[in-house]
């Protein structure tokens, strides 16, 4: 697996230098900040993430080019993942791990289906500054210090490759069903498969992103947008093969499957999109006893 992602996507990148020698233009930007506190309100495991996308290319007419590389996302994201309890955690629980990421990406059709292939490095441990960060964010909130940092996973970097093939099935104009697989490799190895539906509008004729953490997708490039209400749902498993944050012989034991229920609600106005949405992610490791629900919230202002 791992051989034929780091085969396809080192082709898509090599297709993309061509391109490069067009005028690109920026053709969008994409986010998405999620926090438990926009959730079970409970500041543990996978507590917080942000991501912001942009997206270059010659043009967008509201589909996928068919040619790997005319499109390409560069995606910086910063994640905090941490034990249950900040100050007092016990012995069986996750250590405190901040990662940050800086990632590039092609998404084009091939053969009637969606795909996505990407590279990220990932680096992790006190070098990325989010540990110390949050420290800084709870002293100024006058919230008690972390006491974690000193056990955190340490100074790290990993490469990683990412591909995703989805499809599209359209029943009527107000439906929309997307089945997916996901092959992932590099700080986390795992294979993923599910699906995504939309009542609504949302999504139609945008060039559309997936989340890391809770598979929720967001818009990297707009099209033209009805307004009003939309409803997205989705589901997916994964089977885990290793994870650097969860590392084996540690105090805790990676779980080998990995679950995620996800619901949202999409608002779109004439220069306003509100987007929010929830995300159950089961347990991670043996030893935690109960999944959590991640809060998702992405705000576009068009003035």
């Amino acid at each position: 697996m791992i051989k034929a992602l780091l085969a396809a996507t080192a082709f898509v990148f090599a297709l993309a230098a061509p391109v490069a020698a067009e005028q690109r233009v920026t053709l969008g930007w994409g986010r998405l900040f999620t926090n438990d506190a926009l959730g079970d309100g409970r500041d543990r495991w996978r507590t917080g993430s942000y991501t912001v996308s942009r997206v270059r290319g010659t043009s967008w007419s509201g589909e996928l080019p068919n040619t790997p590389g005319e499109i390409l996302e560069f995606r910086l994201r910063a994640d905090t993942i941490a034990p249950a309890s900040l100050t007092d955690p016990i012995l069986q629980d996750r250590r405190y791990a901040g990662a940050l990421s800086f990632g590039l990406h092609s998404h084009f059709a091939w053969q009637g289906a969606e795909v996505s292939l990407g590279a990220d490095l990932v680096f992790t441990g006190p070098q990325t500054g989010i540990g110390g960060f949050q420290s800084y964010i709870h002293n100024l909130l006058g919230l008690p210090k972390p006491q974690v940092l000193d056990d955190q996973i340490g100074d790290a970097v990993y490469p990683g490759l990412v591909a995703e093939v989805g499809r599209s099935f359209d029943f009527g104009d107000n439906l929309r069903v997307r089945p997916f697989i996901e092959a992932r490799t590099g700080m986390e190895s795992l294979v993923r498969v599910g699906g995504d539906l939309v009542i609504g509008q949302f999504g139609r004729g945008d060039l559309m992103l997936r989340d890391v953490a809770t598979g929720l997708r967001y818009r990297g490039v707009q099209g033209n947008p009805a307004q009003g209400f939309s409803v997205v749902m989705g589901a997916d498993t994964a089977r885990v093969f290793d994870s650097a944050l969860l590392p084996a012989g540690g105090a805790v034991t990676m779980s080998e499957q990995r679950d995620r229920l996800r619901a949202g609600v999409n608002w779109q106005g004439k220069r306003t999109t509100v987007f929010y949405g929830v995300t159950y992610l089961s347990p991670e490791f043996e030893e935690q006893d109960e999944g959590q629900v991640l809060g998702a919230l992405n705000l576009s202002l068009r003035f």
